[in-house]
């Protein structure tokens, strides 16, 4: 079966002013569909075409470039359109807060290490918010469409519950060059609902 583009789940404005409408449309109608036509094109005919995303992935190194970058996009996307929402919760609560507080101080502790992997990420990627096995959480960035489930992953290895897009597409006609602004008004607008529901879920597969 092919993979096809999600729906994005609200309307492109949703998320003014943090992020405008038209880089929302042309970053879900353009962006994402074209990983996910080249995904589907990278795998016709080859095994992979049977398997889940999420399958491919965790063995990404046995496939080429072309799979590594769009199934990446396509996952990657796919679950960043859920973790950004309009109304959700502005902050996580229970285990998980605890955990974070834990692990990075505070709230506020947390939020300025994830800033500091988004905004200093070279070049294009994503910053993410890691369940780790020898870790526990964990924040790391990875380049390009790379993600922590891939076993090409080293130092950011694991299951995301957050990530932050920081490819230019994702906020240059808003914020230019001015990635920290971007960076900073995420944290308006993530859906905490949907980290602590990723949270819950990747502690139900120990």
């Amino acid at each position: 079966m092919a993979f096809t583009l999600p729906d994005l789940g609200y309307d492109f404005n949703a998320l003014e002013p943090n992020i405008d409408a038209e880089t929302m449309q042309i970053h879900h109608d353009r962006h994402h569909k074209a990983y996910v036509d080249n995904l589907n094109k990278a795998l016709e005919g080859k095994e992979g075409a049977n398997l889940s995303i999420e399958e491919i992935l965790k063995d990404i190194s046995k496939y080429e470039t072309a799979v590594r970058n769009n199934g990446g996009g396509h996952y990657n996307h796919s679950i960043f359109w859920k973790m950004i929402a309009p109304g959700g919760s502005t902050a996580p609560s229970g285990e998980l807060a605890s955990k974070i507080n834990e692990k990075f101080g505070s709230f506020e502790g947390f939020k300025e290490q994830f800033a500091k992997a988004a905004a200093t990420r070279f070049g294009s990627g994503w910053a993410w918010l890691c369940m780790c096995n020898t870790h526990g959480l964990n924040i790391c960035s990875t380049p390009n469409q790379d993600n922590p489930i891939m076993d090409v992953s080293t130092d950011c290895h694991g299951l995301p519950i957050l990530g932050l897009d920081v490819w230019e597409h994702a906020y240059y006609l808003k914020y230019q060059n001015k990635r920290p602004d971007y960076v900073n008004a995420f944290f308006n607008i993530i859906n905490w609902d949907e980290v602590n529901r990723r949270y819950e879920h990747v502690l139900s597969l120990k």
